[in-house]
């Protein structure tokens, strides 16, 4: 397989990785496609080894997160017309069912998944940085903001006579 090949560039695994239950994962129908296989034996596999697909690695979608998932994602309109509901992977249920499936594209595909997770979870990583970053930078500023409200302050009471200035008035007496 090449690296470059436009079913497995890392770009379309991040396009295919969705935000469900505050988690990432990837639909049935998604993963059966990068691994080569139709979403129906992908499935089945799944079936015969339920037990290695605790929660954390599968979950099957409700039947207004379908409806959300099928809004938004142009290419599973298909999936609209299905009687079943889809079934989700997490970054470990995806490993887990390269494992089931056993082919080397599986294999081969799983890597290329997981590289995507971890490099979505180092931007999540990065962006939480930079906010911290961006909150000190922000109490820095109200800080000197303070300090140069007392500044002008001061200033100006210096420049400021206490009373003013008798002016000699204009006119005749």
């Amino acid at each position: 397989m090449k690296k470059n090949h436009p079913t497995v560039s890392l770009q379309n695994i991040e396009n295919i990785i969705l935000l469900i239950r505050g988690q990432k994962v990837i639909l049935d129908a998604d993963l059966a496609v990068l691994y080569g296989t139709s979403t129906k034996a992908l499935n089945q596999a799944i079936k015969r080894n339920r037990n290695r697909f605790p929660a954390d690695f599968m979950f099957e979608l409700t039947e207004q997160e379908k409806s959300e998932v099928v809004t938004i994602c142009d290419h599973l309109a298909k999936l609209k017309f299905s009687s079943t509901l889809p079934h989700v992977f997490t970054e470990h249920g995806v490993v887990m069912a390269a494992s089931v499936l056993n082919t080397p594209k599986a294999i081969q595909v799983s890597i290329y998944v997981i590289r995507v997770f971890i490099k979505l979870r180092q931007m999540l990583i990065e962006n939480k940085n930079l906010a911290l970053q961006m909150m000190k930078l922000e109490k820095k500023i109200k800080s000197h903001d303070i300090a140069i409200h007392s500044l002008i302050a001061a200033i100006s009471n210096i420049t400021t006579p206490s009373h003013p200035a008798r002016r000699k008035k204009i006119g005749f007496k």
